[in-house]
């Protein structure tokens, strides 16, 4: 445990690091009380054995971000041993939701191999999904009852996220404000919740609990920013998906609809290309470059940074120094960044059919 403490010069890989082995431990115990069905499932998706439940099928697992944050926020305030349990309900719960992504994105791989639902069929899949979560309801009610409603506030969120993302697939305009919501509840909800836990179980305040949960949020905007980027233009021997994986689904991503919604001659033309059915490699690149040409890409990338440093320099610092917020504090995290709320209000014309 002493290497999670020393955080000072410790690369973002290292504290990672320390944390999976800190966390998979307590995790694979928590996993090993659910029924074998769903345990077999379960560890299969998490990367500890194969198919047939072989260990030299086993492959890394995530990246252990949300536990990480549950840790670290432990720490601000002093105490990580209590945080472990937490940690791991809410990686439990994180894949959770990934098991259910997987299905509903139609996705057939995830980590470099086949999904779940791939292996194990769609029903059995959503079982597994179902299971750990509530075996993450379960842990956090028995450290603290308000653990455990954080998280269910933060999984209802999460859920309202995930449901605008899927209705945008059937609309035919997307404005970018609602984009950003929809990410800040998809991603923001659970990074929030995790950075709250960590506070909470180690003795915080309801203030500081909420400063935490709301840099935790920012964050998440941040990392989602990051991931469109990745889901459109990341090397699939890193991300473990197919190269152009969110244009091949005709995700409205964060850059897409940036760039949808640009104005610009390639916005124009990217909203054709998206109305097709092609999936062919070479119109997918197409609209990669058409996104990049109308600035998205650029876009995302400065709305993380910003975003990363505005959660430094308010949410954060004032959670750690245990005072109120100033004027300049942007308040709720899930009302839209004041560069969003400059950007225009006009809306795409994107066909979903």
């Amino acid at each position: 445990m002493g290497s999670v403490h020393a955080q000072a010069g410790r690369t973002a890989h290292e504290v990672l690091s320390d944390t999976r082995s800190l966390v998979e431990p307590a995790m694979r115990s928590a996993v090993d009380t659910l029924p074998e069905s769903m345990r077999h499932i379960a560890g299969y998706h998490l990367g500890w054995w194969g198919r047939d439940g072989d260990t030299a099928g086993a492959t890394a697992g995530g990246k252990a971000l949300r536990p990480a944050l549950v840790l670290l926020t432990a720490k601000a305030t002093n105490a990580i041993a209590a945080a472990v349990p937490a940690a791991v309900a809410v990686e439990l719960a994180h894949n959770s939701t990934l098991l259910h992504d997987d299905v509903i994105d139609g996705d057939h791989t995830r980590r470099h191999r086949l999904t779940a639902w791939s292996v194990f069929g769609v029903g059995d899949a959503i079982l597994a999904g179902g299971a750990l979560l509530t075996l993450a309801s379960t842990m956090l009610a028995d450290i603290e009852p308000r653990a455990s409603r954080l998280l269910g506030d933060a999984m209802q969120r999460l859920l309202d996220g995930q449901h605008i993302d899927i209705a945008f697939e059937r609309e035919s305009t997307v404005d970018l404000a609602t984009c950003e919501r929809m990410s800040l509840a998809k991603t923001g909800a659970l990074m929030g919740c995790a950075c709250a836990l960590g506070c909470l179980v180690s003795g915080g305040d309801d203030e500081r609990v909420e400063h935490f949960r709301r840099f935790g949020e920012h964050l998440g905007l941040a990392f989602q920013h990051t991931d469109d980027v990745l889901g459109i233009w990341g090397d699939p021997a890193v991300t473990g998906k197919p190269v152009y994986s969110d244009l091949r689904n005709r995700k409205k991503s964060l850059p897409v609809v940036y760039a949808l919604t640009s104005g610009t001659p390639e916005g124009q033309e990217l909203a054709e290309v998206l109305r097709s059915n092609t999936e062919s490699r070479a119109e997918l690149a197409h609209a990669a470059r058409l996104v990049d040409d109308a600035g998205g890409r650029a876009w995302s990338r400065t709305q993380a940074d910003d975003l990363l440093t505005h959660a430094a320099r308010t949410a954060l610092g004032v959670a750690a120094s245990g005072g109120r917020s100033g004027a300049d504090d942007a308040g709720d995290a899930r009302r839209p960044s004041r560069s969003l709320r400059a950007e225009r209000r006009n809306r795409c014309p994107v066909s979903t059919s």
